[in-house]
């Protein structure tokens, strides 16, 4: 019926089924639904469908003065039918001329008019069919309801509709709505009104929709009218948003006169429940001052705007457009004597007292500035940053001294860009702050990650960093927690730069603090700077923090130490917080890194089809906006997996590509990264010099390059290149410098690597000691490509020296876990290994995964695709994926069959 009505489709079929029925049989039906539900809307589209189906539409729009008038609705029903009156008795006509004023006489009997319009519409529906609309029939005059009431029940047999549209749950007026069949129009659900409010405001920020959407609750006007109501800063992020969204005019048209009616004591104990926020009715109370008491919400309750759950002692909103409209309908002094009020009471809730002093404060006030600050840091601390960015922005506001102001404005545009990926609502905090003349070490780094995402040089963000850091320990005046998140930021550049020099400034102003730097700090720059050096020193330090409590705000700086030491599974189910969050509009930063961290855990336990799933999800974030400067990272994770999978010209493209973005801006972690997809690629297609060369591009053979930790992955890598190549002594060589670092002490995975790449470099004589140390190691089941890479090595050197049966093993093993894995290049090398030694090939299916077997028992006892994924915090098409490969596995074509075949 009409395109254009989003998430309708259910809808608009039974209206256009309706029309077709009424058109041969006639009918009635009340459509019903809340206040800006869009009833009007599929009202209109039934209309546009029967005129293009041939039927003749009359239409009543009621209206609030016409509603004063007798029959005032029904003239405008019948007023196109005025040339057929003859057609009736002339009782019949006569009562319809003089009810309807076209006409003189005494005023006619009800039941008479009601006949008469009744025959009249009949009538008119034997030449065509005739559909009869009234919207927003409780507006209707009542003598006109009374008459369509009795037309509604006596349509049925000809071929005339009545479609007449009300409020659920409400009196529908004079109209009386017994018996009659009804159609609820329930609100858009979140996929629909998600993508209504994208295509109508597609440059909306992610947060700013998010709050939309979670205030309209599926209400099509709702999603329509109140992204008008905040400005173009607003929209796009860049300043904050009021506490409680501003209704706009049509909105307020459906809510005004319900609050029209309320008493004022009632008026005004429902402002200060919407400015309160949770409904505490003990709150509300203390905060009545005399104006009010609890039990004058009883106008409100009747009128089914609110809500009062006794046993929780709780009163809220039905529908929080409702909290809007009460907001909307007061004066802004109204609003800050009721902030006022909740400021007095809420002496024991420092945060949320501090929001209601800056609400209703006007004038600076240095006190007010100073709570609303130390509000914003306990929201950090608890991850709400969009919160702590709206308190800082309000402190600035009421600070007096222009210091204070920019000071605070540059605080909240680090937390905005640091923690949100905010660019454009950074950038103009930053400018309020230069304006303030802020020196602050916040403004530095914000300043600096703004330009890392407008593609400056990773060298000039580096020196502006270094410099604020050092200006600010030489004058000594550095607030700690400012000179904290600068080095924290510094420390981030340096990653990026990938050279050893951007380090030097870092570990010196370390150095230089007059106090012990944070313990998150440290263990972040000796796990994830040089890991190599200072690695195994501090794991312990990284352990017995991994089994502490996890501050919200700590999370991501333990992720980074867990990086290289392999220890992000201890953090995934907060990693997967974060990117739940994210999705659901949250940080987009946090999101972004969360998604990082995942795919690095992914990547090296097998976990595939994730981690592709995962790097989509990333790079889709960065090119939307708020963390461009992070797409090479997940195009890095696209470009490992194709190369694990045989797609060698995508996975060197990719690389090129990071590469190519990486020169101009000096992000030398970007180019090492990409190297090392480019040696997997190298080795999956048997390319060994050319591996050899990117691997020794990241770290010369026989040295573990300074603060280039990803020199820790490909060891193995590079030693199987150099043997490859008969550079055997380079591979000792490197050998040697894995074994001095003591690389089996820092990470469980970095141990087999550094075994399988001594059985690599050694002898036939004392190479399976590596390999079976290697293979015998307690977490081997943890990292399935790494074994089979050790297995599949250990196979060849096994088939050179003869010992056939115990190679087949060590082959059949490595083949079945890259089969299962889906690495095709390694899985015909070892099928080309076992058919060139003449070994029996046996091609038994793979055993199931533990992943695979837990998603086939989900799926045997009846879960679909998608609750498994959100079980197991995988994605649907995830899911799909591993059941594709479950099903041949365990010789079934049906879902039906798992349960069977999983207890064979």
């Amino acid at each position: 019926m009409s395109p254009t009505l989003v998430g309708r489709q259910e809808e608009l079929e039974f209206l256009e089924a309706f029309v077709r029925a009424a058109a041969v049989n006639g009918g009635t039906v009340l459509v019903s639904g809340g206040p800006g539900v869009g009833k009007t809307a599929l009202l209109d589209a039934a209309e546009r469908y029967a005129r293009a189906s041939g039927t003749t539409v009359l239409r009543v729009v009621a209206t609030e003065l016409e509603g004063e008038l007798s029959y005032a609705a029904l003239n405008q029903a019948l007023y196109p039918l005025i040339e057929e009156f003859d057609e009736l008795s002339a009782a019949q006509r006569d009562a319809l001329q003089v009810a309807l004023g076209f006409g003189d006489g005494p005023p006619p009997g009800r039941l008479l008019v009601s006949n008469a319009a009744t025959v009249l519409l009949r009538k008119a529906a034997t030449r065509s069919p005739l559909l009869l609309v009234v919207d927003d029939v409780p507006w209707i005059d009542r003598a006109s309801a009374g008459v369509l009431s009795f037309v509604a029940r006596r349509l049925a047999g000809s071929r005339a509709g009545l479609l007449v549209s009300g409020r659920t749950g409400e009196d529908q007026g004079f109209f009386d709505r017994a018996g009659l069949p009804e159609y609820e129009v329930k609100p858009l659900d979140d996929t629909a009104a998600d993508h209504l409010l994208t295509a109508r405001f597609p440059d909306l920020h992610t947060t700013v929709k998010t709050r939309i959407l979670d205030t309209a609750q599926g209400i099509p006007l709702a999603l329509l009218e109140l992204p008008r109501t905040l400005s173009q800063s607003q929209r796009a992020g860049a300043a904050p948003l009021p506490a409680v969204l501003p209704l706009g005019r049509n909105l307020q048209r459906h809510f005004a006169a319900r609050m029209a009616t309320l008493p004022d004591a009632t008026r005004t104990l429902l402002l200060t429940a919407a400015l309160e926020g949770t409904g505490d009715l003990g709150v509300l109370e203390a905060a009545g001052n005399d104006l009010y008491r609890i039990d004058d919400l009883a106008p409100a309750e009747r009128e089914r705007l609110v809500q009062v759950t006794e046993h929780l002692h709780r009163m809220v909103f039905r529908h929080p457009l409702i909290r809007s409209a009460v907001v909307d309908a007061t004066t802004s002094a109204e609003r800050r004597s009721a902030h006022r009020r909740l400021a007095a009471v809420l002496v024991n809730q420092p945060e949320h007292r501090a929001w209601h002093l800056g609400a209703a404060t006007i004038e600076p006030d240095e006190q007010v500035a100073a709570a609303l600050e130390a509000a914003a840091h306990s929201t950090v601390a608890r991850g709400d940053y969009t919160t702590a960015v709206a308190l800082l922005t309000r402190a600035s506001d009421l600070s007096p001294s222009p210091a204070e102001h920019g000071r605070r404005l540059a605080a909240a545009a680090y937390i905005g860009a640091e923690a949100m990926g905010e660019v454009g609502s950074t950038a103009e905090l930053l400018e309020g702050s230069r304006r303030a003349g802020s020196a602050s070490l916040h403004y530095a780094s914000a300043a600096t990650l703004v330009m890392l995402s407008s593609d400056a040089h990773v060298d000039t963000a580096h020196r502006m960093m270094v410099s604020a850091i050092e200006g600010s320990l030489d004058r000594g005046d550095a607030d700690e927690v400012e000179l904290v998140n600068g080095l924290a930021t510094l420390l981030q550049i340096c990653f990026f730069g990938g050279r050893s020099e951007l380090w030097k400034p870092l570990y010196d102003a370390l150095g230089r603090l007059s106090h012990e730097p944070p313990p998150s700090l440290t263990l972040t720059v000796d796990l994830f700077a040089d890991p190599a050096r200072t690695g195994v020193a501090a794991l312990p330090r990284l352990l017995a923090a991994l089994q502490g409590h996890h501050d919200e705000t700590l999370v991501q700086g333990h992720a980074a130490a867990a990086w290289y030491p392999d220890r992000l599974a201890e953090l995934r189910d907060l990693l997967w917080r974060a990117v739940l969050v994210g999705r659901e509009g949250g940080p987009a930063r946090r999101h972004l890194l969360a998604l990082m961290d995942i795919c690095v855990d992914d990547f090296h336990r097998g976990r595939w089809d994730e981690a592709a799933d995962l790097a989509a999800e990333g790079l889709a974030l960065t090119e939307e906006g708020g963390g461009r400067f992070f797409g090479w990272y997940f195009r890095y994770h696209q470009a490992l997996l194709a190369a694990v999978s045989g797609r060698f010209e995508t996975s060197r493209a990719l690389a090129d590509q990071m590469i190519g973005w990486a020169g101009p801006r000096g992000v030398g972690a970007a180019r090492v990264f990409a190297h090392h997809a480019l040696v997997l690629g190298d080795l999956g297609r048997g390319d060994f010099e050319s591996a050899y060369h990117h691997a020794t591009t990241v770290s010369p053979a026989g040295t573990l390059a300074s603060h280039v930790p990803h020199s820790l992955w490909i060891a193995m890598d590079l030693v199987e290149a150099a043997v490859r190549t008969d550079r055997r002594a380079e591979a000792e060589r490197h050998v040697r410098a894995l074994q001095d670092a003591r690389l089996p002490e820092l990470s469980p995975r970095l141990a087999i690597l550094t075994a399988g790449a001594a059985g690599m470099a050694a002898g036939d004589d004392d190479a399976p000691a590596f390999f079976e140390e290697a293979l015998n190691l307690p977490t081997v089941d943890q990292w399935p490509f790494d074994v089979a890479r050790v297995r599949l090595a250990y196979g060849e050197r096994l088939r050179r020296t003869r010992a056939l049966t115990e190679a087949k093993a060590q082959l059949e093993a490595a083949r079945a876990v890259f089969r299962t894995l889906g690495a095709d290049p390694w899985t015909a090398r070892a099928e080309r290994e076992l058919r060139a030694s003449g070994l029996a090939s046996t091609p038994s299916s793979a055993p199931l995964t533990a992943q695979e077997l837990q998603i086939a028992g989900l799926a045997a006892s009846g879960l679909t695709n998608k609750e498994i994924a959100a079980r197991l915090y995988l994605s649907p098409r995830t899911v799909s994926g591993h059941l594709y490969r479950i099903f041949p596995k365990l010789g079934i074509t049906t879902r039906a069959a798992l349960r069977d075949a999983l207890d064979r």
